[in-house]
């Protein structure tokens, strides 16, 4: 073989192996990625899969505990069974009245408020005023925060009485009684009737 063949199997060789490179980079390198990408995407959508069938198998599961809790709920009766906002209000009112007895407190008065409804419930409340000591106070919230149903206190406002004054002596006599307002709340299921 002479020089200039050589030259030119050389040459054919290169412009051969340059045609299948520039065949590998813009034909084969690009179907590589694109099968690349969506084996990884293949992937996370599996897991995506595995992670929601988790999911629904413990949908039984979830709506038994559910259901279990609404039926403790009901058992615990932390709302009040009455059917009427009324009757939730007046039951209220006794029961602040007798827990306002029991502890030693002299109510003065309890008014009715309108209720509100929201998410289903409807809340009752009563403003109540009454004359006590300290150590009845005590003893009135400690038995409104442990009633059934649910009762709960706002807006408090706690103020002594003024002593009484004596000509004979130059300070008022120490009281201990006070004057105490607030709201008292419970909750019935369901809107206003």
């Amino acid at each position: 073989m002479t020089a200039q063949k050589l030259k030119q199997h050389w040459l054919a060789l290169a412009i051969l192996l340059a045609v299948a490179g520039l065949f590998l980079l813009l034909i084969l390198v690009p179907i590589a990625g694109a099968g690349l990408d969506y084996h990884e995407e293949k992937s996370n959508l599996l897991f995506k899969m595995q992670k929601q069938q988790k999911i629904a198998a413990r949908k039984e599961l979830t709506m038994r505990q559910l259901e279990s809790l609404r039926q403790r709920i009901e058992q615990q009766k932390f709302f009040n069974q009455e059917n009427t906002e009324s009757l939730v209000s007046a039951d209220l009112q006794n029961l602040v009245k007798t827990a306002v007895t029991d502890a030693g407190g002299q109510l003065n008065s309890t008014q009715g408020i309108p209720g509100k409804t929201e998410n289903g419930f409807t809340r009752v409340a009563v403003r109540v005023r009454l004359t006590a000591t300290t150590e009845t106070l005590r003893n009135l919230l400690n038995t409104i925060g442990d009633a059934v149903p649910l009762m709960i206190i706002d807006q408090i406002d706690i103020t002594p009485l003024r002593g009484v004054h004596n000509r004979n002596m130059v300070k008022p006599e120490v009281n201990s009684q006070l004057n105490i307002s607030f709201q008292v709340m419970t909750f019935m299921r369901g809107g206003k009737s």
